[in-house]
């Protein structure tokens, strides 16, 4: 990952244009080709940023300023020009391992994996844990319509989202398994969560722990 502390103007353009004035900002460049601009301030939230894949290019401006473009494959682009680095620094993070579920949601990721028809008709089970780049998903599914990636959490929050877009962005880019759309499955899906959810394409479906959980009882297996 890129550090950069800048005196910095962002100019975006894409399906809208939006400008950033001069100020000094944090620009983060990972390893996926996400570029991401933050301000001292919004928690997380950067002010604008572009997600993978994107390509970025480096070069000198006509006044000495440094300039970085950052394109992408759907026709945007965002333009940092650089008037002052402060900072400037290059870490390696190494592979991460992702976060651990706790018992409930890994419970609850279980008993989808054996009743996938809870989150759609028709919908069987193709792998649990399916490996990417950037850590596994935790359902992977398919139906008649295609591939369904599926995210499992307890309480799903913007975090949630943002990280199966992550994923769909990498899944959608593999031949054999596109077009793969994306499901967030959790016993409580926030507001906002649901609200972006839906910007993106994702659907939210809020699963009953207790009544999966009452289906699977041993006692009515056969084996």
């Amino acid at each position: 990952m890129r550090l950069l502390i800048a005196r910095c103007r962002v100019d975006y353009a894409g399906r809208l244009a939006a400008v950033l004035p001069e100020a000094v900002r944090l620009i983060l460049i990972k390893a996926d080709g996400s570029v991401c601009v933050h301000a001292d301030d919004r928690a997380y939230k950067p002010l604008n940023w572009m997600n993978p894949p994107c390509t970025l290019r480096e070069e000198a401006g006509p006044a000495g300023e440094r300039i970085l473009r950052v394109d992408s494959p759907r026709g945007e682009g965002l333009t940092i020009t650089v008037s002052e680095v402060l900072h400037d620094s290059s870490h390696d993070l190494g592979v991460e391992p992702g976060s651990t579920k706790d018992g409930v949601e890994a419970e609850l990721q279980r008993l989808l994996a054996e009743q996938p028809e809870v989150l759609g008709a028709g919908l069987r089970l193709i792998r649990r844990e399916h490996p990417t780049a950037i850590g596994p998903v935790d359902l992977l599914l398919r139906d008649a319509v295609g591939v369904v990636a599926v995210e499992v959490k307890r309480h799903a929050g913007i975090d949630g989202v943002e990280q199966l877009t992550r994923y769909l962005e990498l899944l959608n880019r593999d031949p054999i398994l596109a077009p793969v759309r994306g499901v967030l499955a959790a016993q409580q899906v926030r507001p906002q969560a649901r609200t972006l959810a839906g910007e993106r394409g994702i659907a939210c479906i809020v699963v009953d722990y207790a009544a999966l959980r009452d289906a699977d009882e041993p006692g009515d297996r056969l084996f």
